[in-house]
């Protein structure tokens, strides 16, 4: 009897708590997460983004970092590196206006900027959040792969899973969804 009691308190606390978790998911973006994470095949790290897929051995990792930096003054980078042993060095990689956190003009700005991204791709079939962006000679690297990123929460999501794959030796696949998914 005694047990019967005690799921049923949990039953009826869980139920009064559950509205109060997806509101604060709502609030904090949660539900709009657009990645996932699955075992993968052993040895190997694997994400499929919307501007193409990239596979890396594990015991081929020699580094990962995560680091931030502004370019001309009102660009700030935010940037995932993986490097291995071999002679390609991946960049992930998400773009921001640096007012956009620091004043509502920003803002409005930023979302302006991203409205237009959003018409670009609707009329040349080319998904402008993702695409990288390259200017010869001055942002060509030289055996560098990269990938835009066209969401924080998503690079945060792709950094914690390549990392944790490497530490623990454990293969995963990470993907992040298109809006069509």
């Amino acid at each position: 009897m005694k047990t019967t009691t005690f799921h049923l308190a949990v039953t009826l606390l869980a139920l009064m708590i559950l509205p109060y978790t997806a509101i604060a998911q709502s609030e904090d973006g949660a539900d709009k997460d657009n990645t996932s994470e699955a075992t993968g095949p052993k040895r190997f790290w694997q994400a499929d983004l919307p501007g193409g897929s990239y596979t890396v051995a594990l015991d081929h990792i020699t580094s990962i970092s995560k680091h931030s930096y502004i370019i001309d003054g009102n660009i700030s980078v935010t940037e995932v590196v993986i490097d291995t042993s071999g002679n390609a060095l991946t960049r992930f990689y998400y773009l921001e206006p640096v007012a956009q956190g620091n004043s509502d003009l920003g803002a409005k700005i930023s979302q302006r900027g991203k409205e237009l991204l959003d018409k670009v791709s609707e009329r040349t079939g080319v998904n402008a959040s993702s695409a990288v962006v390259k200017q010869y000679p001055a942002t060509t690297h030289a055996k560098t792969v990269e990938f835009h990123i066209s969401d924080s929460t998503a690079l945060d999501a792709l950094f914690n899973s390549a990392r944790s794959a490497w530490i623990n030796g454990r293969g995963k696949k990470f993907t992040i969804k298109t809006g069509n998914e």
